[in-house]
């Protein structure tokens, strides 16, 4: 199963994510893409197999992953204080692969019945769905 996973400015929430991901060992290959290079950088140094930063590695890797996950941002044009292209936005909505959006209101995306959630338990639901989509 190939996952990617997308995030933007330092790469914080996306380098958590990936070492969940592999301390739960579960099968499968991530490929770490920062809407920057810093957040590229940082998700790889959390151990992703491959990494890339842009827009064109965006589109891209979207065409052929299997799950998606990130910041709901990830599919609003503009998001992540504008790190988010209009390409980019389509090409995460329009892509076959299954999205796990983690509901983080910043940037100006507010998601009305989430709370106050703290990313550490937004980012263990968000690899216990992968768990169940592994399965």
């Amino acid at each position: 199963m190939k996952v990617t996973v997308i995030d933007g400015q330092g790469g914080k929430m996306g380098s958590m994510i990936i070492e969940r991901i592999k301390n739960t060992a579960l099968p499968c290959e991530l490929i770490a893409i920062g809407t920057n290079s810093i957040a590229a950088s940082a998700m790889l140094k959390a151990g992703a197999d491959a990494g890339a930063s842009g827009e064109n590695p965006v589109i891209a890797a979207c065409r052929d992953a299997d799950v998606i996950i990130g910041p709901i941002g990830i599919i609003a044009a503009d998001s992540l204080l504008g790190e988010v292209t209009p390409a980019m936005a389509v090409a995460v909505g329009q892509s076959k692969a299954k999205k796990l959006l983690l509901p983080v209101n910043l940037c100006g995306n507010i998601i009305v019945g989430t709370g106050s959630t703290p990313m550490a338990k937004l980012i263990s639901q968000a690899v216990d769905e992968l768990e169940k989509l592994c399965k």
